[in-house]
């Protein structure tokens, strides 16, 4: 009986990594899971547009994952990484900035709080500062003017020490209300006079908040076409769920215990039950 007991308490022992398994999480797994930061999008330019990122740093890679809405619909919408890897203090802009008071924050006008491009969050190609204004290859607004997007991209030692200095900018506003960009709404752009003022001016920006694993949230924005990136369960979550199922499990690992003591005890007593 002891010995029957005994196997018992094996195979119970076992049951809580065989959890972690079926859940698809292992101590090593959440270890190598990286480190993730979480930024709220708040609309410039009286835009109305907002969005969620989340950044997962894995070693010197880094996905950029977007959710955003109130994009001009059918445009491109140029998009960076702002900030500086070297120390300073950079944050996002707000109406304040608009020195020339023309009712436009422009570009030039927010970069001196939001600081220069480092990095172009394209959909393909490079992504160089120098390809901040590449809008053939950055992400397109859906008929209902949201952005989703997500990319893996290999960055420098100076953006892994400082990814908390960084934040995103999203660019395009609708000034006139046409659904479209054009040089009726403000003018020709300060960076390319080929380009409207409203391709390039800012439409929403966003600073890191901090350590915050997980995914994009699904219930506030929603993704439009339901990309797959959108399904995954929050790592949290799972992980909160494989430590409900551990307890649970560690508490029949204790019952075991007793049972073995007990049984322990009566076969050493004389007369006690086999």
């Amino acid at each position: 009986m002891v010995k029957r007991a005994g196997r018992r308490l094996v195979v119970l022992a076992t049951v809580p990594a065989a959890a972690f398994l079926a859940l698809g999480i292992s101590g090593p797994a959440l270890a190598d899971s990286g480190k993730a930061y979480q930024i709220d999008l708040a609309q410039l330019n009286n835009s109305g547009s907002r969005g969620t990122v989340m950044l997962n740093l894995k070693g010197n890679q880094l996905t950029v994952r977007i959710e955003s809405e109130g994009m001009v619909p059918g445009q491109p919408s140029a998009q960076h990484l702002h900030g500086s890897t070297k120390g300073h203090d950079f944050h996002c802009p707000d109406a304040s900035d608009d020195t020339d008071r023309d009712g436009v924050l422009s570009n030039t006008e927010a970069t001196k709080d939001y600081g220069d491009i480092n990095i172009s969050l394209t959909t393909s190609g490079d992504t160089k500062a120098t390809s901040g204004l590449a809008v053939d290859r950055m992400p397109v607004a859906d008929r209902k003017g949201k952005v989703s997007y997500q990319r893996t991209i290999t960055v420098g030692q100076d953006v892994v020490d400082h990814i908390k200095d960084l934040h995103v900018v999203q660019h395009g506003i609708d000034r006139n209300k046409n659904d479209k960009y054009d040089f009726e709404g403000a003018g020709k752009s300060e960076l390319d006079p080929k380009l409207p003022q409203e391709a390039t001016a800012p439409t929403n920006c966003g600073e890191v908040k901090g350590a915050a694993v997980g995914s994009i949230p699904v219930g506030g924005i929603e993704t439009g076409g339901g990309s797959s990136q959108s399904q995954a369960l929050p790592v949290a979550i799972m992980a909160g769920a494989a430590l409900v199922v551990y307890a649970a499990t560690a508490g029949g690992i204790a019952v075991a215990r007793k049972r073995v003591a007990e049984v322990s005890g009566r076969s050493q007593t004389p007369g006690g039950a086999a």
